[in-house]
């Protein structure tokens, strides 16, 4: 069964997962919430995306907003596919959408839109790459891009 770990920075970005479950959970995917702040939390942030893959997630959606910097801060720790969210903050999510696309060579974050429209994409870019692997999600969404 194809699972991601979704990764929220803080309680106040509860709303962003619940569009992303959702939208995974319509596709067939399993999915789990940690809420683990990349400067707050750094060690468990650390240890969740490390241990990522042998815990049985397939890829990994992190949410963020201000700084932004626990999708990099995952994608560091993990070689999962990672999918960042920028959370709508001080400057309208602009500043989380440029510190999440911005990464270094070799430490890539997929980045998706601001606020709930990129919480619900993430969730479908998952299922595209989870596509790749599982027959049923790759049926799943073609019959969510018909109903589109």
């Amino acid at each position: 069964m194809p699972k991601v770990l979704i990764i929220i920075g803080s309680k106040s970005d509860s709303e962003y997962a619940e569009k992303c479950e959702k939208q995974l959970e319509i596709l067939g995917i399993e999915s789990h919430l940690e809420i683990s702040s990349a400067h707050r939390h750094p060690k468990k942030t650390g240890k969740l995306a490390s241990n990522a893959e042998s815990d049985g997630f397939d890829t990994i959606i992190a949410m963020a907003g201000l700084a932004a910097a626990l999708p990099g801060a995952v994608a560091a720790h993990s070689n999962l596919p990672v999918i960042g969210v920028p959370l709508p903050a001080a400057l309208g999510g602009i500043d989380s959408l440029l510190a999440i696309v911005q990464m270094p060579p070799g430490i890539p974050v997929a980045t998706v839109a601001v606020g709930n429209p990129g919480a619900k994409n993430a969730a479908v870019l998952a299922a595209r790459i989870l596509a790749l692997k599982y027959p049923e999600i790759k049926k799943n969404l073609e019959e969510f891009r018909k109903n589109l």
